[in-house]
């Protein structure tokens, strides 16, 4: 009788142990969030969805079900209401200049302008991109960028609340709030801010 041995596969170090896991990191640098808009100036669906990751609170999920016909009418200062994956709630953001631009820049080379089609396609199967994909995207993204640390998907929800607490100075309970979490602490930790860095927004002298 032949007795097939398993081959043991190679363990991913970048994978977390039982009971663990590995937290993903904001991109904390101001100036790391231009150079990843450069490295995507000439790829417009990427640089769309990097922009309205880091300039709203929705999770990857929601993002990657926007249609065209959800955002191809909005000008900045409109609101955008997502069905939350959670809870499924409603949850509305007003859309910035910025995000609109980018939205504006990529419809004009969507390949497929139907009302129903994804905003974010595929440009293998045409279908919406996956969470996974976009992970790997993220990773790539900011490895190029020179960024050490983990990142991937949720990187682009964290980036918007680090920079609206730490620069924009916006009080924990509101981005708490926005999070939909349940303690001011869960949010410090979910965004990855230190002590040290709270304490150093006391430092400045006015």
């Amino acid at each position: 009788m032949l007795v097939r041995m398993a081959q043991s596969r190679p363990k991913n170090a970048n994978h977390p142990k039982r009971g663990s896991s590995i937290k993903v990191e904001p991109i904390r640098d101001l100036a790391a969030i231009n150079t990843i808009k450069k490295q995507l100036a000439d790829k417009p669906r990427d640089l769309c969805l990097f922009t309205f990751g880091i300039n709203t609170a929705y999770r990857a999920n929601e993002l990657l079900s926007l249609n065209v016909g959800q955002v191809a009418h909005l000008k900045p200062g409109d609101r955008l209401d997502l069905k939350q994956s959670k809870n499924r709630k409603y949850r509305g953001t007003i859309l910035n200049e910025t995000v609109i631009r980018a939205v504006r820049g990529w419809l004009e080379q969507h390949p497929d302008p139907r009302a129903k089609a994804p905003l974010f396609p595929s440009q293998k199967s045409g279908d919406a991109l996956s969470v996974s994909t976009l992970n790997n995207m993220l990773k790539t993204w900011c490895r190029d960028a020179g960024l050490k640390g983990n990142f991937g998907s949720h990187t682009l929800r964290k980036t918007w609340g680090y920079q609206q607490r730490v620069f924009k100075e916006r009080p924990v309970a509101l981005l708490m709030t926005a999070f939909g979490h349940s303690s001011e602490k869960q949010t410090l930790d979910y965004l990855g801010i230190e002590p040290d860095e709270i304490c150093a927004l006391y430092e400045m002298e006015l």
